[in-house]
């Protein structure tokens, strides 16, 4: 098959690769119908992620159709439709049974890490791949949900939606800022409708992507390089600040800019995957009864998404800006990575 692999930072080529084969009893095979980019893969090109090494296929998203079947599968067939969980998880040790599969204690990749898939085993980017724990990393794709919308409960959905507003404690009347309009603070912004927030402020660099976000489930637009950004976002806040910060880039400027403007007794929810340390300046913040939240997504609200974005309920399908070939994976990698020229959110990838 032929597939998108890593060769350390900087470099990538799609190129043959052996097809995947059943190695347990609970792995799935599954052909690949939607992928997609995602941030993460542009930080392992940057080698921000170490741990990626070289010869791995990218990739942790996808929707396609089940091919193969380890003998212990018994709640899925062969022909099935499926989304591809941007974590794997045993369903079995202490951390899945607690409700944090992020951390899945089983031996695939590494003990601890439920985020393997494009990691530290081959991942989605592919004509195939192998998915461990099938029953637990995979679900139906309901009758008339597109692979093109699907694809992106595979991971920014369910990020947004709990490490964002579950994890930031996203109430009723609440005022919320997302600082980052690229797919996964939309993601934050969206699904913070189901919580009743009384605003819901978009702040980014980029105008467009700053409008855009109106589109989105944002109530206002703040462009960050104003120079009286803050002040527009403490106005609409009768100068308190606000109740949630979403940090949705991971840089240390956006970092800065979240703790800036939450207010006393506030929540900061980190979305954003840092590749630098950012300061955190206990000295001045001890004071201010804040709560902050870090979070590796465990994907166990993406059932719940798909039920409702195959309702109507959510609608995600606007964050997809670019269609390409599978094929043609590495234009699709350049003109996600020029998001600010190319006005990119997500590209899909259909085989």
């Amino acid at each position: 098959m032929k597939a998108l692999v890593f060769h350390g930072p900087g470099q990538k080529a799609w190129e043959e690769v052996p097809d995947p084969k059943i190695l347990a009893p609970t792995d799935a095979i599954v052909r690949i119908e939607s992928t997609t980019i995602c941030g993460t893969d542009l930080h392992i090109l940057r080698g921000d992620v170490p741990a990626v090494t070289d010869g791995r296929i990218l990739g942790h998203e996808g929707v396609g159709v089940i091919t193969e079947l380890g003998a212990a599968v018994t709640e899925l067939s062969i022909g099935d439709r499926v989304i591809v969980s941007c974590i794997s998880a045993c369903g079995k040790c202490d951390l899945c049974i607690g409700g944090l599969p992020s951390h899945c204690l089983a031996a695939e990749g590494a003990s601890g890490i439920g985020w393997i898939l494009g990691h530290l085993i081959d991942g989605t980017q592919a004509e195939l791949v192998r998915i461990p724990f099938a029953e637990t990393s995979l679900h139906r794709l309901p009758d008339g949900l597109s692979p093109e919308t699907a694809v992106l409960i595979s991971d920014i959905l369910p990020t947004g939606h709990e490490i964002g507003v579950q994890y930031g404690g996203v109430k009723a009347g609440d005022v919320v800022a997302v600082v980052g309009a690229g797919p996964v603070g939309l993601a934050a912004m969206t699904t913070a409708q189901l919580y009743g927030p009384s605003k819901v402020i978009a702040v980014d660099l980029d105008p467009n992507r700053a409008e855009l976000s109106l589109g989105f489930g944002a109530t206002h637009a703040v462009v960050s390089s104003d120079e009286d950004w803050r002040e527009q976002v403490m106005a609409l806040t009768d100068g308190l600040g606000v109740d949630v910060a979403i940090e949705a880039v991971g840089i240390p400027q956006t970092w800065d800019m979240v703790v800036d403007i939450v207010r006393p007794g506030g929540h900061v929810a980190n979305v954003g995957v840092h590749g630098a340390p950012v300061e955190l300046a206990l000295d001045e913040l001890w004071i201010r009864n804040l709560r902050i939240t870090t979070g590796l997504v465990n994907a166990n609200t993406a059932r719940m998404l798909t039920k409702l974005v195959a309702e109507g309920r959510i609608d995600p399908s606007g964050f997809v800006s670019h269609r390409f070939a599978l094929d043609d994976i590495q234009d699709a990698y350049d003109t996600f990575s020029r998001a600010a020229e190319t006005k990119a959110l997500k590209v899909v990838l259909k085989a």
